[in-house]
């Protein structure tokens, strides 16, 4: 599938420019709670249910996605093409190169980024089957095999399965406070709102 880009410079001009615009921000509750572009909304991409998304919108508006560096706002992307919403942007670069571009964003409690927990939990699973195959059944060398195969697989789809289990641990949600004037799911939060935060 083809997916339209957008660069970080380009999208701010056009909120600058007082176009209304509708930025999905697909990354885990922690790590939007770090850092976010400040009228983004998050639906982390594990949630993301593209029909839905799109079925209470505009056709003709455009949709812009967001992530971290590009790769899951892709995939967000292709979710909704998929779903056949046709007017969906990614931006390049993602919520990384807004951020170095020096464009506002709003900052929170520092986290983890889901890319080092990943390389975090493979290297440890690649140890311990090491070990564990050195030391107490060569049968043990399957885990790291296993490890291997999943990152290799990851690298030639851009599809992480760990990071998707990851994305779901306790650890990368945000606990819901009770919000008041919080917009419907549907609705778009103006620029520089702090309704999304």
């Amino acid at each position: 599938m083809n997916v339209t880009t957008m660069s970080p410079k380009q999208l701010h001009d056009l909120v600058q420019s007082g176009q209304s615009v509708e930025l999905i921000d697909v990354r885990t509750p922690v790590e939007y709670r770090e850092v976010h572009v400040d009228f983004a909304r998050n639906v982390p991409l594990d949630q993301l249910n593209a029909t839905e998304l799109a079925s209470g919108r505009n056709g003709s508006a455009p949709l812009y996605v967001i992530c971290r560096s590009g790769s899951r706002g892709k995939q967000a992307c292709e979710k909704f093409l998929a779903a056949g919403y046709t007017n969906v942007v990614n931006v390049e670069g993602g919520t990384q190169a807004w951020d170095q571009a020096g464009l506002p964003v709003v900052r929170g409690q520092k986290a983890i980024s889901l890319e080092r927990q990943v390389r975090i939990a493979a290297g440890l699973l690649v140890l311990v089957g090491s070990v564990l195959g050195a030391f107490v059944s060569p049968y043990w060398i399957g885990l790291s095999a296993f490890v291997g195969a999943g990152l290799t697989f990851a690298g030639i789809t851009d599809t992480c399965g760990m990071g998707m289990i990851l994305a779901r641990m306790p650890w990368n949600q945000v606990p819901k406070a009770p919000t008041v004037g919080t917009p419907s799911s549907g609705a778009a939060c103006a620029p520089k709102s702090s309704c999304c935060g």
